[in-house]
């Protein structure tokens, strides 16, 4: 029986050395190692076979099926470099002083708003955060101290998937991952984070409203965190976005993830505060919701509030495109319209 896997062996070899093309190859595999190959008609025979026999012959077989896997994957990469070869020397030469009247690709207005954000931010020693677009009821409400009874998780305002979990409505979802993840602060370095990402609301679309919009949210824990430091934040971030002076109010805002809770309103740059239908005619548009983080918000997420405080804030990146780059819709983010995003660069 040894004898025959010998003759097993040189025959593959032989066959082996006349493959031109990967479907000779499969021939061969199947020929060989196939239900009802060679290979595997010689294991049949180890019922005739003593123990001691079987011992010795069912190594051989095994060695010698080894060895055939082995040669036949290494002669489909012999294969697989040929035709790679071929392909190049078959190739039509191409002149590469040829002028290309290619256009260069551009970002997405939001996201060079978020990536100008995020560089501001890494300057003074912000980490950046991914949060998930589908979280779970407790992430997104509970953990941010949304009661169970609060109308935001009525369904007429979130998208719950069949699951039971839903599209995150907000970028504070993220909070307790966040606060779990990296802990309360060390060595007395406060913790700074800025985590944006996209959300969903069940909105009547109009100018100013979306059903999806970007947000972005940060967050700084530390000893002794306080309002002060959040309104120097603010004024460094939107000072650096528009490059230029830009008239705010910060007015009393209640959300149940922060307290006190202030609303942070931009002069409408489209009217110049005269009235639009972008800013429904007021002169101020809503940015930046803020505040001092609830204390319950930091027990949920394993940070002890009578120790350490913190403020956080959410920034509607999408809005904050409009008024940067003049766009009196919202609308036109999601179009998918390409002379519009040719307008814009990274430097612009």
């Amino acid at each position: 029986m040894l004898e025959n896997l010998e003759k097993i062996r040189q025959q593959f070899k032989e066959e082996l050395n006349a493959v031109n093309d990967k479907e000779e190859l499969e021939k061969i595999r199947v020929a060989f190692l196939g239900k009802k190959g060679l290979v595997t008609e010689a294991l049949k025979n180890l019922r005739d076979l003593t123990s001691e026999e079987k011992k010795i012959f069912g190594m051989q077989v095994n060695s010698l099926k080894n060895e055939i896997e082995k040669a036949i994957a290494d002669y489909q990469k012999v294969l697989e470099e040929r035709e790679y070869k071929r392909e190049i020397e078959n190739a039509e030469p191409y002149d590469f002083t040829i002028p290309s009247n290619r256009e260069p690709g551009t970002l997405h207005p939001i996201t060079i708003v978020q990536k100008k954000i995020e560089d501001i931010f890494k300057t003074m020693g912000f980490i950046i955060e991914d949060g998930l677009e589908i979280q779970t009821e407790y992430n997104n409400f509970e953990a941010v101290n949304i009661p169970k009874n609060h109308p935001a998780r009525d369904m007429q305002d979130t998208y719950y998937l069949e699951n039971g979990q839903l599209l995150k409505t907000h970028t504070s979802a993220a909070q307790n991952t966040i606060m779990r993840k990296y802990g309360p602060p060390k060595k007395g370095e406060p913790l700074k984070v800025l985590f944006p990402g996209r959300c969903f609301r069940n909105e009547n679309i109009d100018a100013s409203h979306e059903n999806t919009f970007f947000q972005l949210e940060g967050m700084m824990i530390g000893d002794d965190i306080s309002i002060s430091n959040l309104i120097y934040f603010m004024k460094v971030l939107l000072t650096e976005v528009f490059e230029r002076d830009v008239k705010i109010r910060l007015r009393p805002g209640f959300f149940p993830f922060v307290e006190p809770g202030f609303e942070l309103d931009i002069n409408c740059a489209i009217c110049g505060g005269k009235g639009c239908p972008t800013c429904k005619n007021s002169g101020w548009l809503e940015l930046l919701p803020c505040g001092m983080i609830h204390p319950n918000v930091l027990s949920m997420g394993g940070i002890d509030p009578e120790r350490y405080t913190g403020f956080a804030f959410g920034l509607g990146l999408t809005r904050l495109a409009m008024m940067k780059y003049n766009i009196k819709d919202i609308r036109v983010f999601n179009s998918g319209n390409l002379k519009l995003l040719k307008q814009f660069t990274s430097n612009k």
